[in-house]
């Protein structure tokens, strides 16, 4: 029998932005975190691959689901993640719900509006962060800061790859009314650079992405778990460095994602910084430009 792994498309592009078992994360986690990770990306490349038909896609989501749920044990992503789960006393909610938003993917090209963009953000990307923080038993209080974070990183992650998005998938994640208010059109995705009105569209949404993630900023003190604070410090700094290039540079014909260096640098920063806040007692400052 063909399995969901058979499927996997063979990205080796990895620019989701997605939290995933660091080393920073204690190791009692990463096993969990990392069935977590595989299950989701299987998902991810059923829901992208490029010669599937819609019909057979959903139908091998749906084993999946079904296979998470102990329907079956021929699906070695979804066994995985069942047995780990099952290992913690953990119910499979979020893996769920990422599975809403693949089914998404598979059915749903176009969105109306940024609302539009944020129900989807809700179960592509912010299941993630809500699984993340039940791994550490965190409270749900924190959940609001952690939405606004992975949201934050989804939209990033929908405006580095546009173009790629619209020429290989035909997805567009831009919101309808803002190509429109901006004059541009959804076919100017197709081209080597961004024409004016793009770019104005582009750069808007950056601006609004920024205001997610100074909503997030709060996040990683709130944790009580000192790994994950650093963690989330580090995703934090890397979304805040690509946000702002994405406020001034073309996504079509410019890098918008961190080099080596930049990662680096990021993660240095990232974890000192936290640590410096956690001695002192001192919360992360909200960025008064981000909601301008």
């Amino acid at each position: 029998m063909t399995t969901a792994s058979d499927l996997r498309s063979g990205k080796t592009d990895r620019d989701e932005n997605f939290p995933v078992a660091s080393w920073i994360i204690h190791p009692r986690h990463r096993a969990l975190i990392l069935a977590f990770y595989n299950f989701v990306r299987t998902a991810d490349d059923i829901a992208d691959h490029a010669t599937l038909s819609a019909e057979d896609k959903l139908r091998y989501l749906d084993l999946l689901e079904a296979e998470l749920l102990g329907k079956g044990d021929t699906q070695a992503e979804a066994v995985n993640l069942r047995r780990a789960l099952a290992e913690r006393a953990m119910a499979p909610r979020h893996a769920l719900d990422v599975l809403v938003a693949f089914r998404m993917d598979v059915n749903k090209l176009r969105y109306e509006n940024w609302d539009d963009v944020i129900h989807y953000c809700r179960y592509s990307a912010m299941p993630v962060g809500r699984f993340m923080l039940d791994v550490h038993g965190e409270s749900t209080a924190t959940w609001a800061a952690s939405d606004a974070l992975c949201a934050g990183l989804q939209i990033n992650n929908h405006l580095q790859d546009c173009g790629k998005d619209y020429k290989n998938l035909n997805r567009v994640y831009l919101p309808r009314d803002a190509l429109a208010a901006s004059g541009a059109t959804v076919e100017m995705l197709g081209e080597a650079k961004s024409q004016p009105a793009l770019l104005q569209c582009l750069h808007a949404l950056a601006v609004r992405t920024e205001t997610l993630l100074n909503e997030s900023k709060s996040l990683s003190a709130a944790v009580k778990d000192f790994r994950l604070g650093l963690d989330i410090a580090v995703i934090q700094a890397f979304a805040d460095k690509i946000v702002g290039m994405l406020k001034v540079r073309d996504p079509l014909s410019e890098r918008v994602h961190l080099s080596k260096l930049e990662l680096l640098g990021h993660t240095i920063g990232g974890i000192a910084g936290e640590i410096t806040r956690r001695a002192i007692g001192r919360r992360p400052q909200a960025n008064p430009a981000a909601g301008a």
